[in-house]
């Protein structure tokens, strides 16, 4: 059984590896897997070179194709057209390795073990990173354990807060990163979804993944009302179940923002008459989201910390104390590192309402 790691692990994982150890992530279809890797190594301006083996029909693709040296009367192999000429250190990642032809994996096993494909050497410190789909839905290759033990192997499994995390930063439409706060397991599969008579067959059964709800997101974009067409449409992308639920949730939309809170607090503060514990929590999560991806003036940030004191006092007040306990929970999640030190370290009024409020539980 693999190791199991999330999107902050992994990112760690990345950084601790030395350049010739291969990883590999095991895990399900539309998680993020090569939009993480990507994005990680592009920040560290470190190009990526990806390959889907899976729709691969031609090693040479991957490793070029021979030609006869007129010279030498030798055959070779022209550089493939992703070879760094520059030699400079490149990121490979081999995705959907359990689903290549044996001809392909032949060459991955060269390439895995001297970083070198048809006699030429990569550049020092090339990494590899290959990633592997599993479960019964899939059509896969059994791979050779002679290349399996040439990876460190993880199972990827992130969790339903690292993709709201990522939606945030990403602005998905606050309609979609509502519906998943208070409906995760919708967000990777929809477990409560049955088999109709007139379904499509199984293997044409649409479910939710995090691919999909970015499609979903960019479908409506642009759309303030939703019309049974664009439910039938959003229906066509995770479902008929999780196009319905989500079409319910959009009377459920939480009518204050986090903006609102933290811009002008006097002012939002008639809007949370009648809120319930869940209103607060889904508002709570919206508020450390707003913060973590800083989507604020860094001008405002003092009348921002001030109008969260402001909230958490109107908690206290009105003694919703498992919101306040809720938050202060929040930032002990290590994926609020940067909240906890904008919010704790620079408001003492911050850490004084929450220490006080945790002084005066009765244990």
């Amino acid at each position: 059984m693999a190791i199991k790691i999330d999107v902050k692990e992994l990112e760690e994982i990345l950084e601790m590896t030395p350049s010739e150890q291969n990883v590999m992530l095991v895990g399900k279809h539309g998680i993020g897997k090569s939009k993480i890797i990507s994005d990680h190594f592009t920040k560290k301006k470190k190009k990526v070179v990806a390959f889907f083996l899976g729709q691969m029909s031609d090693p040479g693709d991957l490793i070029g194709l021979m030609y006869k040296d007129e010279k030498t009367g030798v055959s070779q192999f022209l550089p493939p057209y992703w070879w760094p000429i520059d030699n400079k250190p490149i990121v490979l990642f081999l995705d959907e390795l359990n689903r290549a032809r044996p001809e392909i994996l032949q060459s991955v096993m060269d390439l895995t073990l001297n970083k070198t494909l048809a006699g030429k050497k990569l550049p020092e410190g090339t990494i590899i990173i290959s990633a592997v789909n599993e479960g019964e839905e899939y059509q896969l290759t059994e791979l050779d354990p002679a290349l399996v033990s040439r990876f460190n192997i993880y199972e990827f499994v992130p969790s339903p807060e690292d993709w709201l995390v990522w939606a945030e930063r990403s602005n998905i439409d606050k309609r979609v990163i509502n519906f998943i706060q208070k409906n995760k397991h919708f967000l990777d599969k929809d477990e409560t979804s049955k088999t109709y008579k007139d379904d499509f067959h199984l293997s044409l059964s649409k479910t939710p993944d995090r691919r999909a709800w970015e499609r979903v997101s960019n479908l409506i974009k642009n759309t303030k009302i939703l019309s049974d067409l664009y439910i039938k449409a959003i229906a066509g992308i995770v479902g008929l179940n999780a196009s319905i639920n989500f079409k319910k949730s959009l009377d459920e939309f939480v009518k204050v923002s986090a903006e609102q809170i933290l811009t002008d607090f006097e002012s939002a503060k008639k809007d949370l008459k009648g809120f319930k514990l869940n209103e607060y929590v889904l508002l709570n999560e919206q508020i450390v989201f707003y913060i973590n991806n800083e989507n604020f003036d860094k001008t405002q940030k003092k009348n921002m910390l001030t109008n969260l004191n402001l909230y958490l006092q109107h908690n206290k007040k009105i003694k919703m104390n498992e919101a306040i306990a809720h938050f202060a929970s929040l930032l002990e999640n290590p994926n609020f590192r940067k909240v906890t030190s904008i919010v704790l370290v620079e408001s003492v009024d911050i850490m004084k309402t929450i220490e006080d409020f945790i002084g005066n539980i009765s244990l």
